[in-house]
């Protein structure tokens, strides 16, 4: 394969189960839709830690964050540690970002050439988990709030910055689309829809009879993980009635519309480049939403709402119209991406493998896919894996879960306790004891929370010095100006159709 451009399209908490390319019957989004049509979908692709920045975190490196110390929003990506960014830059690509990555540190590129904006998230070491005081509850929780006040919305937060991370995408495409130094780019636009709080923009909320909205269909359970959930972000403080809920889903269906949106204006600026057909489109997101599912919201569990996630791909070389049932997972990136650049990754330990086989209709193998949880709401390291069909979730405070997901794809019949099914579970809780140190890994989950709860009470006082990714504009060199020798016409660099 060629080095195609790549645009990379990533959105925050949108679970794969609420579109239509993944057969949700109310949900809108036409430009999403077609691109699968011209391109790739994988049906069952799963990210690292239903949590932001571990899944991310893993995302970029193509490997199991927990390996280099990322354990939840607060862990920093070490600067040493290669990202697809590295390997893509490496291989002659021109690198960008617009939008959030979650980064926290100093190093807020982590191998992008450009940043068009800072994050939305802050940079520093506040929100770390305190398994120390685990019942505690902290300020930075979610709480229910978000679900309280679902609804329609003129102006926001996350569209602001939203609409400014896309702008500044098309902003920058038109700029260095087809650029002569013979360099493909490699744009990243990564946005905070349809995260909660829900609410979604009001010409998008409207596009739903309110009345058709779908209501949860799975009931709260009385398992480890709703209790769990139910501790974390709930404990009866904020009582829902059903029509909150339905405003709060009403919302979000309305907020993955926005986010289609988005994508067709990139789309867009694509096609009005001339360069749709030499572009490699690429959606996800970091993990999703359980949006009411069994009582629970947002992410942080195993269950395929919250860690199952969208993943098409379209472009050149890439076959039309397929759907690749077997599991992948965002540790797979790293591969695909070092294979688009025709760069080797010989030495480098790697969690993934390479999805260009699928892409370009050469078959792809039977999938098993691994995920983690050290986060906050817990205080043991809680894993999964999913092999065919099967997922087994192992948490030493909480035992064992398997489900069959090809009969029971709500995974409601827990298995594990059935003895016709003992001999598999014993064979998953072997594997998961021979990947994962779970005594060793609580130690370092520990270790680096104390470590770094004493660093960020220590930053806050005094002289702040902010980690915080400002943004540079060169306004000297960006519009018209009076300054040096045969200077060329911006204007006519910029000018589409060109001046001939």
């Amino acid at each position: 394969m060629s080095r195609p451009n790549i645009l990379f399209v990533m959105f925050d908490q949108l679970a794969a189960l609420s579109l239509p390319a993944y057969g949700h019957r109310l949900v809108k989004t036409p430009h999403l839709d077609a691109l699968a049509a011209r391109g790739t979908l994988f049906e069952n692709a799963y990210c690292a830690a239903p949590l932001c920045s571990p899944s991310r975190f893993g995302m970029l490196s193509g490997l199991l964050p927990s390996r280099f110390g990322v354990f939840d929003n607060a862990s920093e990506l070490p600067s040493s540690l290669p990202t697809f960014l590295h390997v893509l830059r490496q291989g002659g690509y021109r690198t960008c970002l617009s939008g959030k990555m979650d980064f926290t540190g100093a190093d807020q590129l982590h191998g992008y050439e450009e940043r068009l904006t800072t994050d939305l998230s802050p940079s520093d070491l506040g929100w770390t988990p305190d398994w120390d005081h685990a019942s505690a509850v902290q300020p930075w929780y979610h709480t229910l709030q978000s679900v309280a006040e679902a609804g329609s919305c003129d102006y926001s937060l996350a569209l602001q910055y939203d609409e400014d991370a896309v702008f500044k995408a098309r902003q920058w495409l038109h700029q260095h689309a087809g650029a002569k130094d013979g360099r493909p780019f490699m744009l990243t636009l990564s946005v905070m829809h349809p995260h909660d709080p829900y609410q979604a923009l009001r010409r998008f909320w409207d596009l739903y009879d309110h009345d058709a909205i779908d209501m949860p269909q799975v009931a709260p359970q009385d398992d480890p993980a709703g209790r769990r959930m139910y501790q974390l972000y709930d404990r009866g403080e904020i009582p829902l009635s059903p029509e909150q809920i339905r405003r709060a889903r009403h919302a979000y269906y309305g907020m993955i519309s926005y986010c289609d949106d988005l994508l067709g204006r990139l789309i867009e600026t694509l096609e009005t480049l001339d360069q749709r057909d030499n572009t490699i489109v690429i959606v996800t997101s970091d993990h999703g939403d359980m949006l009411g599912e069994r009582g629970m919201w947002y992410k942080m569990t195993f269950f395929d709402r919250a860690i199952r996630v969208p993943l098409v791909f379209a472009g050149p070389g890439i076959q039309q119209g397929a759907r690749i049932a077997p599991a992948v997972s965002h540790l797979d990136l790293m591969s695909t991406f070092a294979d688009f650049a025709g760069i080797g990754l010989d030495g480098l330990q790697q969690d993934g493998r390479s999805l260009l086989p699928a892409l370009v209709g050469k078959g792809h193998s039977a999938g098993e896919v691994a995920a983690e949880y050290m986060g906050e709401g817990y205080e043991q390291p809680a894993v999964m894996l999913r092999r065919g069909a099967r997922k087994f979730t192992y948490a030493p405070d909480d035992g064992v879960t398997l489900y069959d997901l090809a009969a029971d794809p709500q995974e409601l019949q827990n298995l594990a306790g059935d003895p016709a099914h003992a001999a598999e579970v014993a064979a998953f809780t072997a594997d998961v004891h021979a990947r994962w140190n779970f005594a060793g890994l609580r130690d370092a989950v520990l270790a680096s929370q104390r470590r770094r709860r004493l660093v960020h009470d220590a930053l806050v006082k005094g002289r702040l010095a902010p980690w915080d990714f400002e943004p540079r504009q060169e306004a000297a060199s960006t519009y018209y100006r009076n300054w040096g020798v045969d200077l060329p016409d911006p204007d006519a660099a910029l000018r589409l159709p060109r001046r001939v």
